[in-house]
């Protein structure tokens, strides 16, 4: 499979691209764990159907230290006993603030409520931004085709 558009070949696409990775910088440095960081990206990717932010994330949250059995039960979390009340929690506001068009209410108080239980006023602002961030990824990758498998963590960092 080929990309429909080569983003670092563009010169509108590379400069959108280098702003948005200044926005994730931002997010990647607050106090939001990293491990949910890693998470709440690869949880999204996995709706949005991006193959190659799912390859991404899943690659290095595993670099990272991650275990295969949390990374193999993502999709499954609310079955799973691997994830913390506060991981379910981010996990449960990713899956609404991405599949904001299916609920008629947009993300719902009780999913609000329970991410404020567990962290505080900048961590939700990181949360909130990681989630809109990694859906415009999403976006992106999914409209111009982006192809996956390749690759290496740490390949963009």
């Amino acid at each position: 499979m080929e990309a429909r558009l080569n983003y670092y070949g563009n010169s509108v696409t590379a400069k959108f691209a280098k702003y948005i990775n200044s926005a994730g910088a931002v997010v990647s440095a607050s106090t939001l764990p990293a491990a949910t960081q890693e998470l709440v990206k690869l949880r999204a990717s996995q709706i949005n159907g991006c193959s190659g932010c799912t390859d991404m994330h899943t690659k290095d949250a595993e670099h990272a230290g991650e275990s295969r059995v949390r990374l193999n039960l993502i999709a499954a979390w609310r079955e799973a006993t691997v994830f913390t009340d506060a991981e379910r929690a981010a996990l449960e506001l990713t899956e609404q603030g991405t599949r904001i068009a299916d609920a008629a209410g947009g993300v719902s108080d009780e999913a609000w409520e329970n991410a404020a239980k567990h962290y505080d006023d900048d961590q939700l602002a990181a949360l909130v931004c990681l989630i809109a961030l990694i859906n415009t990824y999403n976006r992106m990758n999914v409209i111009t085709r982006q192809p996956a498998g390749d690759y290496q963590p740490g390949q963009w960092s």
